[in-house]
């Protein structure tokens, strides 16, 4: 069965089991992805819950993969998410081995080759240069490297081991050059981005909290408001609670930024 063709860079943020990322954060989400990939060209892909695929494939026109799948056929598997459902959902694919969902290089192969039987992609998550080797050999849609001491940390592993990348690049080439190499851990920036691309991967796959937002460094002057009003609404952006930048933990980066307009 023919399967489904993504442009890369693909950008694929898993969702996790967040709060902020389940139902009503799920479609701010989605929303905010469709925009962003309408206005720069790159694929970007969202792994949901299993509760929201249908909801964001429907409503914003993106591709949409689940967590997880189990490589069985309908009937009396109580717990299991079957093919046939994330199928029908609207998933075009489904990770594979994710570092909070491990799995036996067996069940591996088999989800591959269910997931390419049903026309899905599969991405399958590794976490070094071997285990991509072996990974490639089954020939998924995607390689995911993802160095699991980098997950979920601020530096990526663009930055931290770019020779991880560069590896898994060059063995997937010797293998199987048909599938793709995404890179993970880490991923932050446009820049952690653009190294990955640079070193010959094919996009990435993210994951990060959600309550976040950014203003253009004019709109504070554009409004007049001073610090306190700017960060209130900067958190009201991001979904928090006005006073929440009072808080312990919570983190600011600034930027600068050119703006020109035609005359």
């Amino acid at each position: 069965m023919k399967l489904p063709s993504l442009k890369p860079p693909l950008v694929l943020v898993n969702l996790k089991c967040y709060n902020e990322s389940i139902g009503p954060g799920a479609h701010r989400i989605g929303r905010a992805a469709s925009e962003v990939m309408e206005e720069s060209g790159v694929t970007i892909g969202l792994a949901p819950l299993y509760t929201d695929i249908h909801p964001i494939n429907r409503h914003y026109g993106i591709p949409v993969f689940a967590q997880h799948v189990d490589p069985v056929e309908p009937g009396a598997h109580t717990g299991r998410m079957p093919l046939a459902a994330i199928k029908s959902a609207g998933a075009i694919g489904s990770l594979v081995n994710h570092s909070e969902y491990r799995l036996t290089i067996a069940d591996i192969e088999k989800n591959v080759g269910a997931l390419k039987e049903a026309g899905l992609l599969s991405c399958v998550c590794s976490n070094n240069i071997a285990t991509t080797r072996a990974l490639a050999a089954l020939e998924p849609a995607y390689v995911a490297i993802e160095p699991p001491e980098l997950i979920g940390g601020k530096v990526s592993v663009s930055e931290a081991n770019p020779g991880i990348i560069t590896g898994s690049v060059e063995v997937v080439k010797e293998i199987n050059p048909s599938v793709r190499v995404l890179t993970g851990a880490g991923i932050h920036s446009g820049r952690c981005v653009k190294t990955a691309v640079d070193l010959g991967t094919d996009g990435v796959l993210l994951s990060d909290g959600f309550q976040q937002a950014v203003f253009l460094p004019q709109v504070a002057d554009e409004t007049g408001w001073d610090l306190e009003t700017f960060l209130g609404h900067l958190c009201l952006k991001a979904g928090l609670q006005a006073q929440a930048f009072k808080k312990p933990g919570i983190q600011f980066w600034s930027f600068q930024a050119e703006v020109w307009a035609e005359e």
